[in-house]
C-alpha cells in the first residue's frame, strides 16, 4: 500500500488470486482502495488499520479481511512491517457467492466471536501453512498454497459473511464511499500540483464548510494534512528508488515549503529524509515477489 488512492492489482493469476510476501517501511499509508478483496496476515510488527473510519489492530499471525472498494489506511509503529497479502478477484468471489452483492465478508481479529473462533483459528493456521510452503520452497508449493487459500475462502464465506443490511448503520454509506473514492483518486492523480480545500469541495459539489466537516468525520484528519501525507509517501519511495536530491524529490511531489515538508515527513516516518537516503534505520528492501 505504498501509494494513496486507487491501487490496481496487476498480478492475479488465471484463478483470480495473487499471493505475495511484502516488506514495507513502518509509518503511515494514506487511505486507498482496490477492486479486489484482500486478506492481510502480518508476520511481525504492531500496526493499526482504519477501514472506512473504524480502527482495528493488525496483529501478528492474525488475519484481517478488506472487502473490495473499502477505503482503508494503515499505521505501523515498527520500523519495518512484513506480511502475507492475498488478493482475490470479485469474479472469483462471485463464482462461489452468486449473490455476493447482498453480503460482505467481515473478518477482523478484534471482532471474532466465540462461535467464530474455531473457524478463525483454522484460517490463521492455513495461512501459516502457506508461509511454511513459501519458506521451504517445496515442489508444487504454488498449487498447494492456492488450495489452502480456497479453503480459507470457504471458511470466510461460511462463517464470516454478513448481509449488507445487517452491517451497523454507523459504517460508511454508499454515497459517502463513492465520494471518498472519487476524492482520493483525484488527489493521487494531482498530488504534485497545488491543491486547495476549495478545489476538493468543488470536485464533490459541496460547500467548503460542509466538505471540511465531511472530510474530518470520515478521514479523521483535514484535507490539507491528508494531501501532505500522500505526498510524503511518494517522497519516501523516491528517496529509495532515485538518486535525485531530497529538495528535488520534495518539490516534484508537491512540497513547496521545506520546513513543512521536514515536519510532515518526520511526523509520519519518525526520522529525517536524509536518514532514509543514507541507508539508516528506515531503508529496507522492496516487496518480495509473490508465489
Amino acid at each position: 500500500m505504498g501509494s494513496a488512492a486507487y491501487e490496481k492489482i496487476h498480478e492475479l493469476n488465471e484463478m483470480g488470486l495473487n499471493l505475495a510476501f511484502r516488506t514495507r517501511p513502518g509509518g503511515y499509508y494514506p487511505p486507498h482502495w482496490h477492486e479486489v478483496m484482500e486478506i492481510i496476515f502480518p508476520l511481525n510488527g504492531d500496526a493499526i488499520i482504519n477501514i472506512e473510519g473504524a480502527e482495528h489492530p493488525l496483529l501478528k499471525r492474525q488475519a484481517t479481511v478488506v472487502a473490495p472498494r473499502q477505503v482503508h489506511s494503515t499505521r505501523c509503529s515498527s520500523a519495518v512491517g512484513m506480511f502475507l497479502s492475498v488478493h482475490i478477484s470479485e469474479s472469483m468471489l462471485e463464482k462461489y457467492m452468486p449473490d455476493i452483492e447482498l453480503y460482505r465478508i467481515r473478518c477482523y481479529a478484534d471482532e471474532v466471536t466465540e462461535a467464530q473462533r474455531p473457524a478463525y483459528t483454522e484460517i490463521c493456521e492455513k495461512l501459516d501453512e502457506v508461509i511454511r510452503l513459501y519458506i521451504g520452497d517445496l515442489a508444487a508449493a504454488d498449487m498447494e498454497s492456492e488450495g489452502l487459500i480456497l479453503q480459507v475462502l470457504a471458511l470466510l464465506i461460511r462463517h464470516f459473511s454478513v448481509k449488507t443490511a445487517d452491517i451497523p448503520l454507523d459504517q460508511v454509506d454508499a454515497l459517502t464511499r463513492e465520494r471518498l473514492i472519487e476524492l482520493i483518486s483525484w488527489v493521487d492523480e494531482r498530488y504534485p500540483e497545488p491543491l486547495s480545500t476549495v478545489d476538493a469541495a468543488d470536485l464533490l459539489g459541496l460547500s467548503v464548510e460542509y466538505f471540511c466537516r465531511f472530510f474530518r468525520k470520515n478521514m479523521n484528519t483535514t484535507f490539507l494534512q491528508y494531501v501532505n501525507e500522500v505526498r510524503a509517501t511518494h517522497v519516501y519511495h523516491d528517496l529509495i528508488d532515485t538518486d535525485l536530491s531530497v529538495a528535488d524529490i520534495a518539490e516534484r511531489n508537491g512540497f513547496t515549503n521545506q520546513k513543512l515538508f521536514n515536519r510532515v515527513f518526520k511526523t509520519i516516518y519518525g526520522r529525517t529524509p536524509s536518514s532514509v537516503r543514507t541507508g539508516g534505520e528506515g531503508k529496507i528492501q522492496g516487496d518480495r515477489p509473490g508465489l
